[in-house]
């Protein structure tokens, strides 16, 4: 484990160091992508940027995971670019997950899930939160978490596992949960999801999609990486026994048959470390991405080549996952240099796509023109 850490660390230090080496002018100059699109800077001095949630009159709430800060953006005159910064609070517990509903801010930090009521009118203010629920686990290793609101009303997260490889004692862990905004009917939906801190509802079908990281150190290219559809309560995705849908664990896959846990609906590359991900249902883009999933693929930290640090397109046909396409790339140069690392994604009522990036600490947004 102490390894482990001290791996991970210094992997930090290293990217975020050759990141700063280049201005943020230059690294948008490295971003490719398809024609008619353009990519600027949203916000700047967003440290550790992680996750976002829209809320209302076009506010854009972040959250952090190493920072231990939320933030909310303001873009007050509609150029595209946020002029106002609030710091709403500090010193959280890696309050990664953020969503916003009927006023109200909810965030989930490791071991808990809280509101800030009413917090558009208190922009400048520091407020002292309510506690939604507080009986999640504590432990830090995979305990950041996604929070989104589903179209029945209630509150989406999950918990990782407290290991890269192991069988959780409690059924709390590897679990996708579900509670209403009072923290009331508390509710475990399926088990075996290693670390996801993604997923959206497809338009139309309101099936939830959601994302997956496969365990590390079984080498450069497997298991993959997942797409995950979950369809009812009592699923089990596969961890720690199958991962992606094809190769048993070597310890914990002993005995056990792939056959028997939900397989991926898409296999992502291994390591390439899906995070954020959304359907696009604006008016802006091409007909072509309409109610098509954007996937931010974070990069991969273990890997001898490294590679992810860009954005996908994972193209449907019905409710089926059909192909990957590169939407934006140059992350990651070809000299093996990592520019950024994008986290999320989110969809402005212009129809515009903002992107955070937690290396630059900056939030990108993505828009265009005929």
């Amino acid at each position: 484990m102490q390894k482990n850490i001290r791996l991970w660390v210094l992997f930090i230090w290293a990217y975020a160091t050759s990141a700063v080496a280049m201005s943020l002018e230059q690294v948008l100059s490295h971003l490719k992508l398809p024609d008619g699109f353009k990519i600027s800077l949203f916000a700047q001095n967003v440290p550790n940027a992680r996750t976002l949630a829209l809320g209302d009159d076009g506010v854009v709430f972040v959250g952090t995971r190493q920072q231990g800060s939320v933030y909310a953006l303001q873009d007050s005159n509609g150029d595209g670019v946020a002029d106002k910064r609030f710091v709403i609070a500090k010193g959280l517990y890696m309050p990664n997950g953020v969503a916003y509903r009927n006023g109200d801010l909810f965030v989930a930090e490791t071991h808990r899930i809280i509101r800030y009521r009413n917090i558009q009118q208190h922009l400048g203010q520091r407020l002292n939160p309510e506690v939604v629920y507080n009986k999640l686990p504590s432990d830090r290793h995979h305990g950041w978490k996604y929070l989104r609101f589903g179209p029945d009303g209630k509150l989406y997260t999950a918990v990782g596992a407290p290991c890269n490889i192991c069988l959780p004692g409690k059924p709390i862990y590897t679990a996708l949960v579900r509670l209403k905004p009072d923290g009331s009917e508390f509710e475990i939906l399926a088990r075996g999801i290693r670390n996801s801190v993604g997923f959206d509802w497809q338009p139309g079908t309101e099936v939830m999609f959601f994302t997956d990281n496969g365990r590390d150190y079984l080498g450069d290219d497997q298991p993959a990486d997942e797409l995950n559809r979950w369809r009812k309560k009592g699923e089990h995705f596969g961890y720690p026994f199958c991962h992606g849908g094809d190769v048993l664990d070597p310890e914990f896959g002993k005995g056990k048959s792939c056959q028997d846990y939900v397989p991926p609906v898409w296999q992502f590359k291994a390591h390439m470390a899906p995070l954020g991900l959304r359907f696009y249902t604006g008016q802006q883009f091409p007909v072509r991405y309409k109610n098509q999933l954007f996937v931010a693929q974070h990069g991969s930290w273990n890997r001898s080549k490294p590679h992810g640090y860009r954005v996908v397109v994972i193209k449907f046909k019905g409710d089926k996952a059909i192909s990957e396409q590169v939407f934006i790339e140059g992350w990651l140069t070809s000299d093996g240099q990592v520019l950024g690392r994008p986290t999320d994604i989110l969809q402005m009522p212009d129809g515009s796509l903002l992107i955070a990036d937690d290396t630059l600490g900056v939030v990108y947004r993505v828009s265009y023109q005929k």
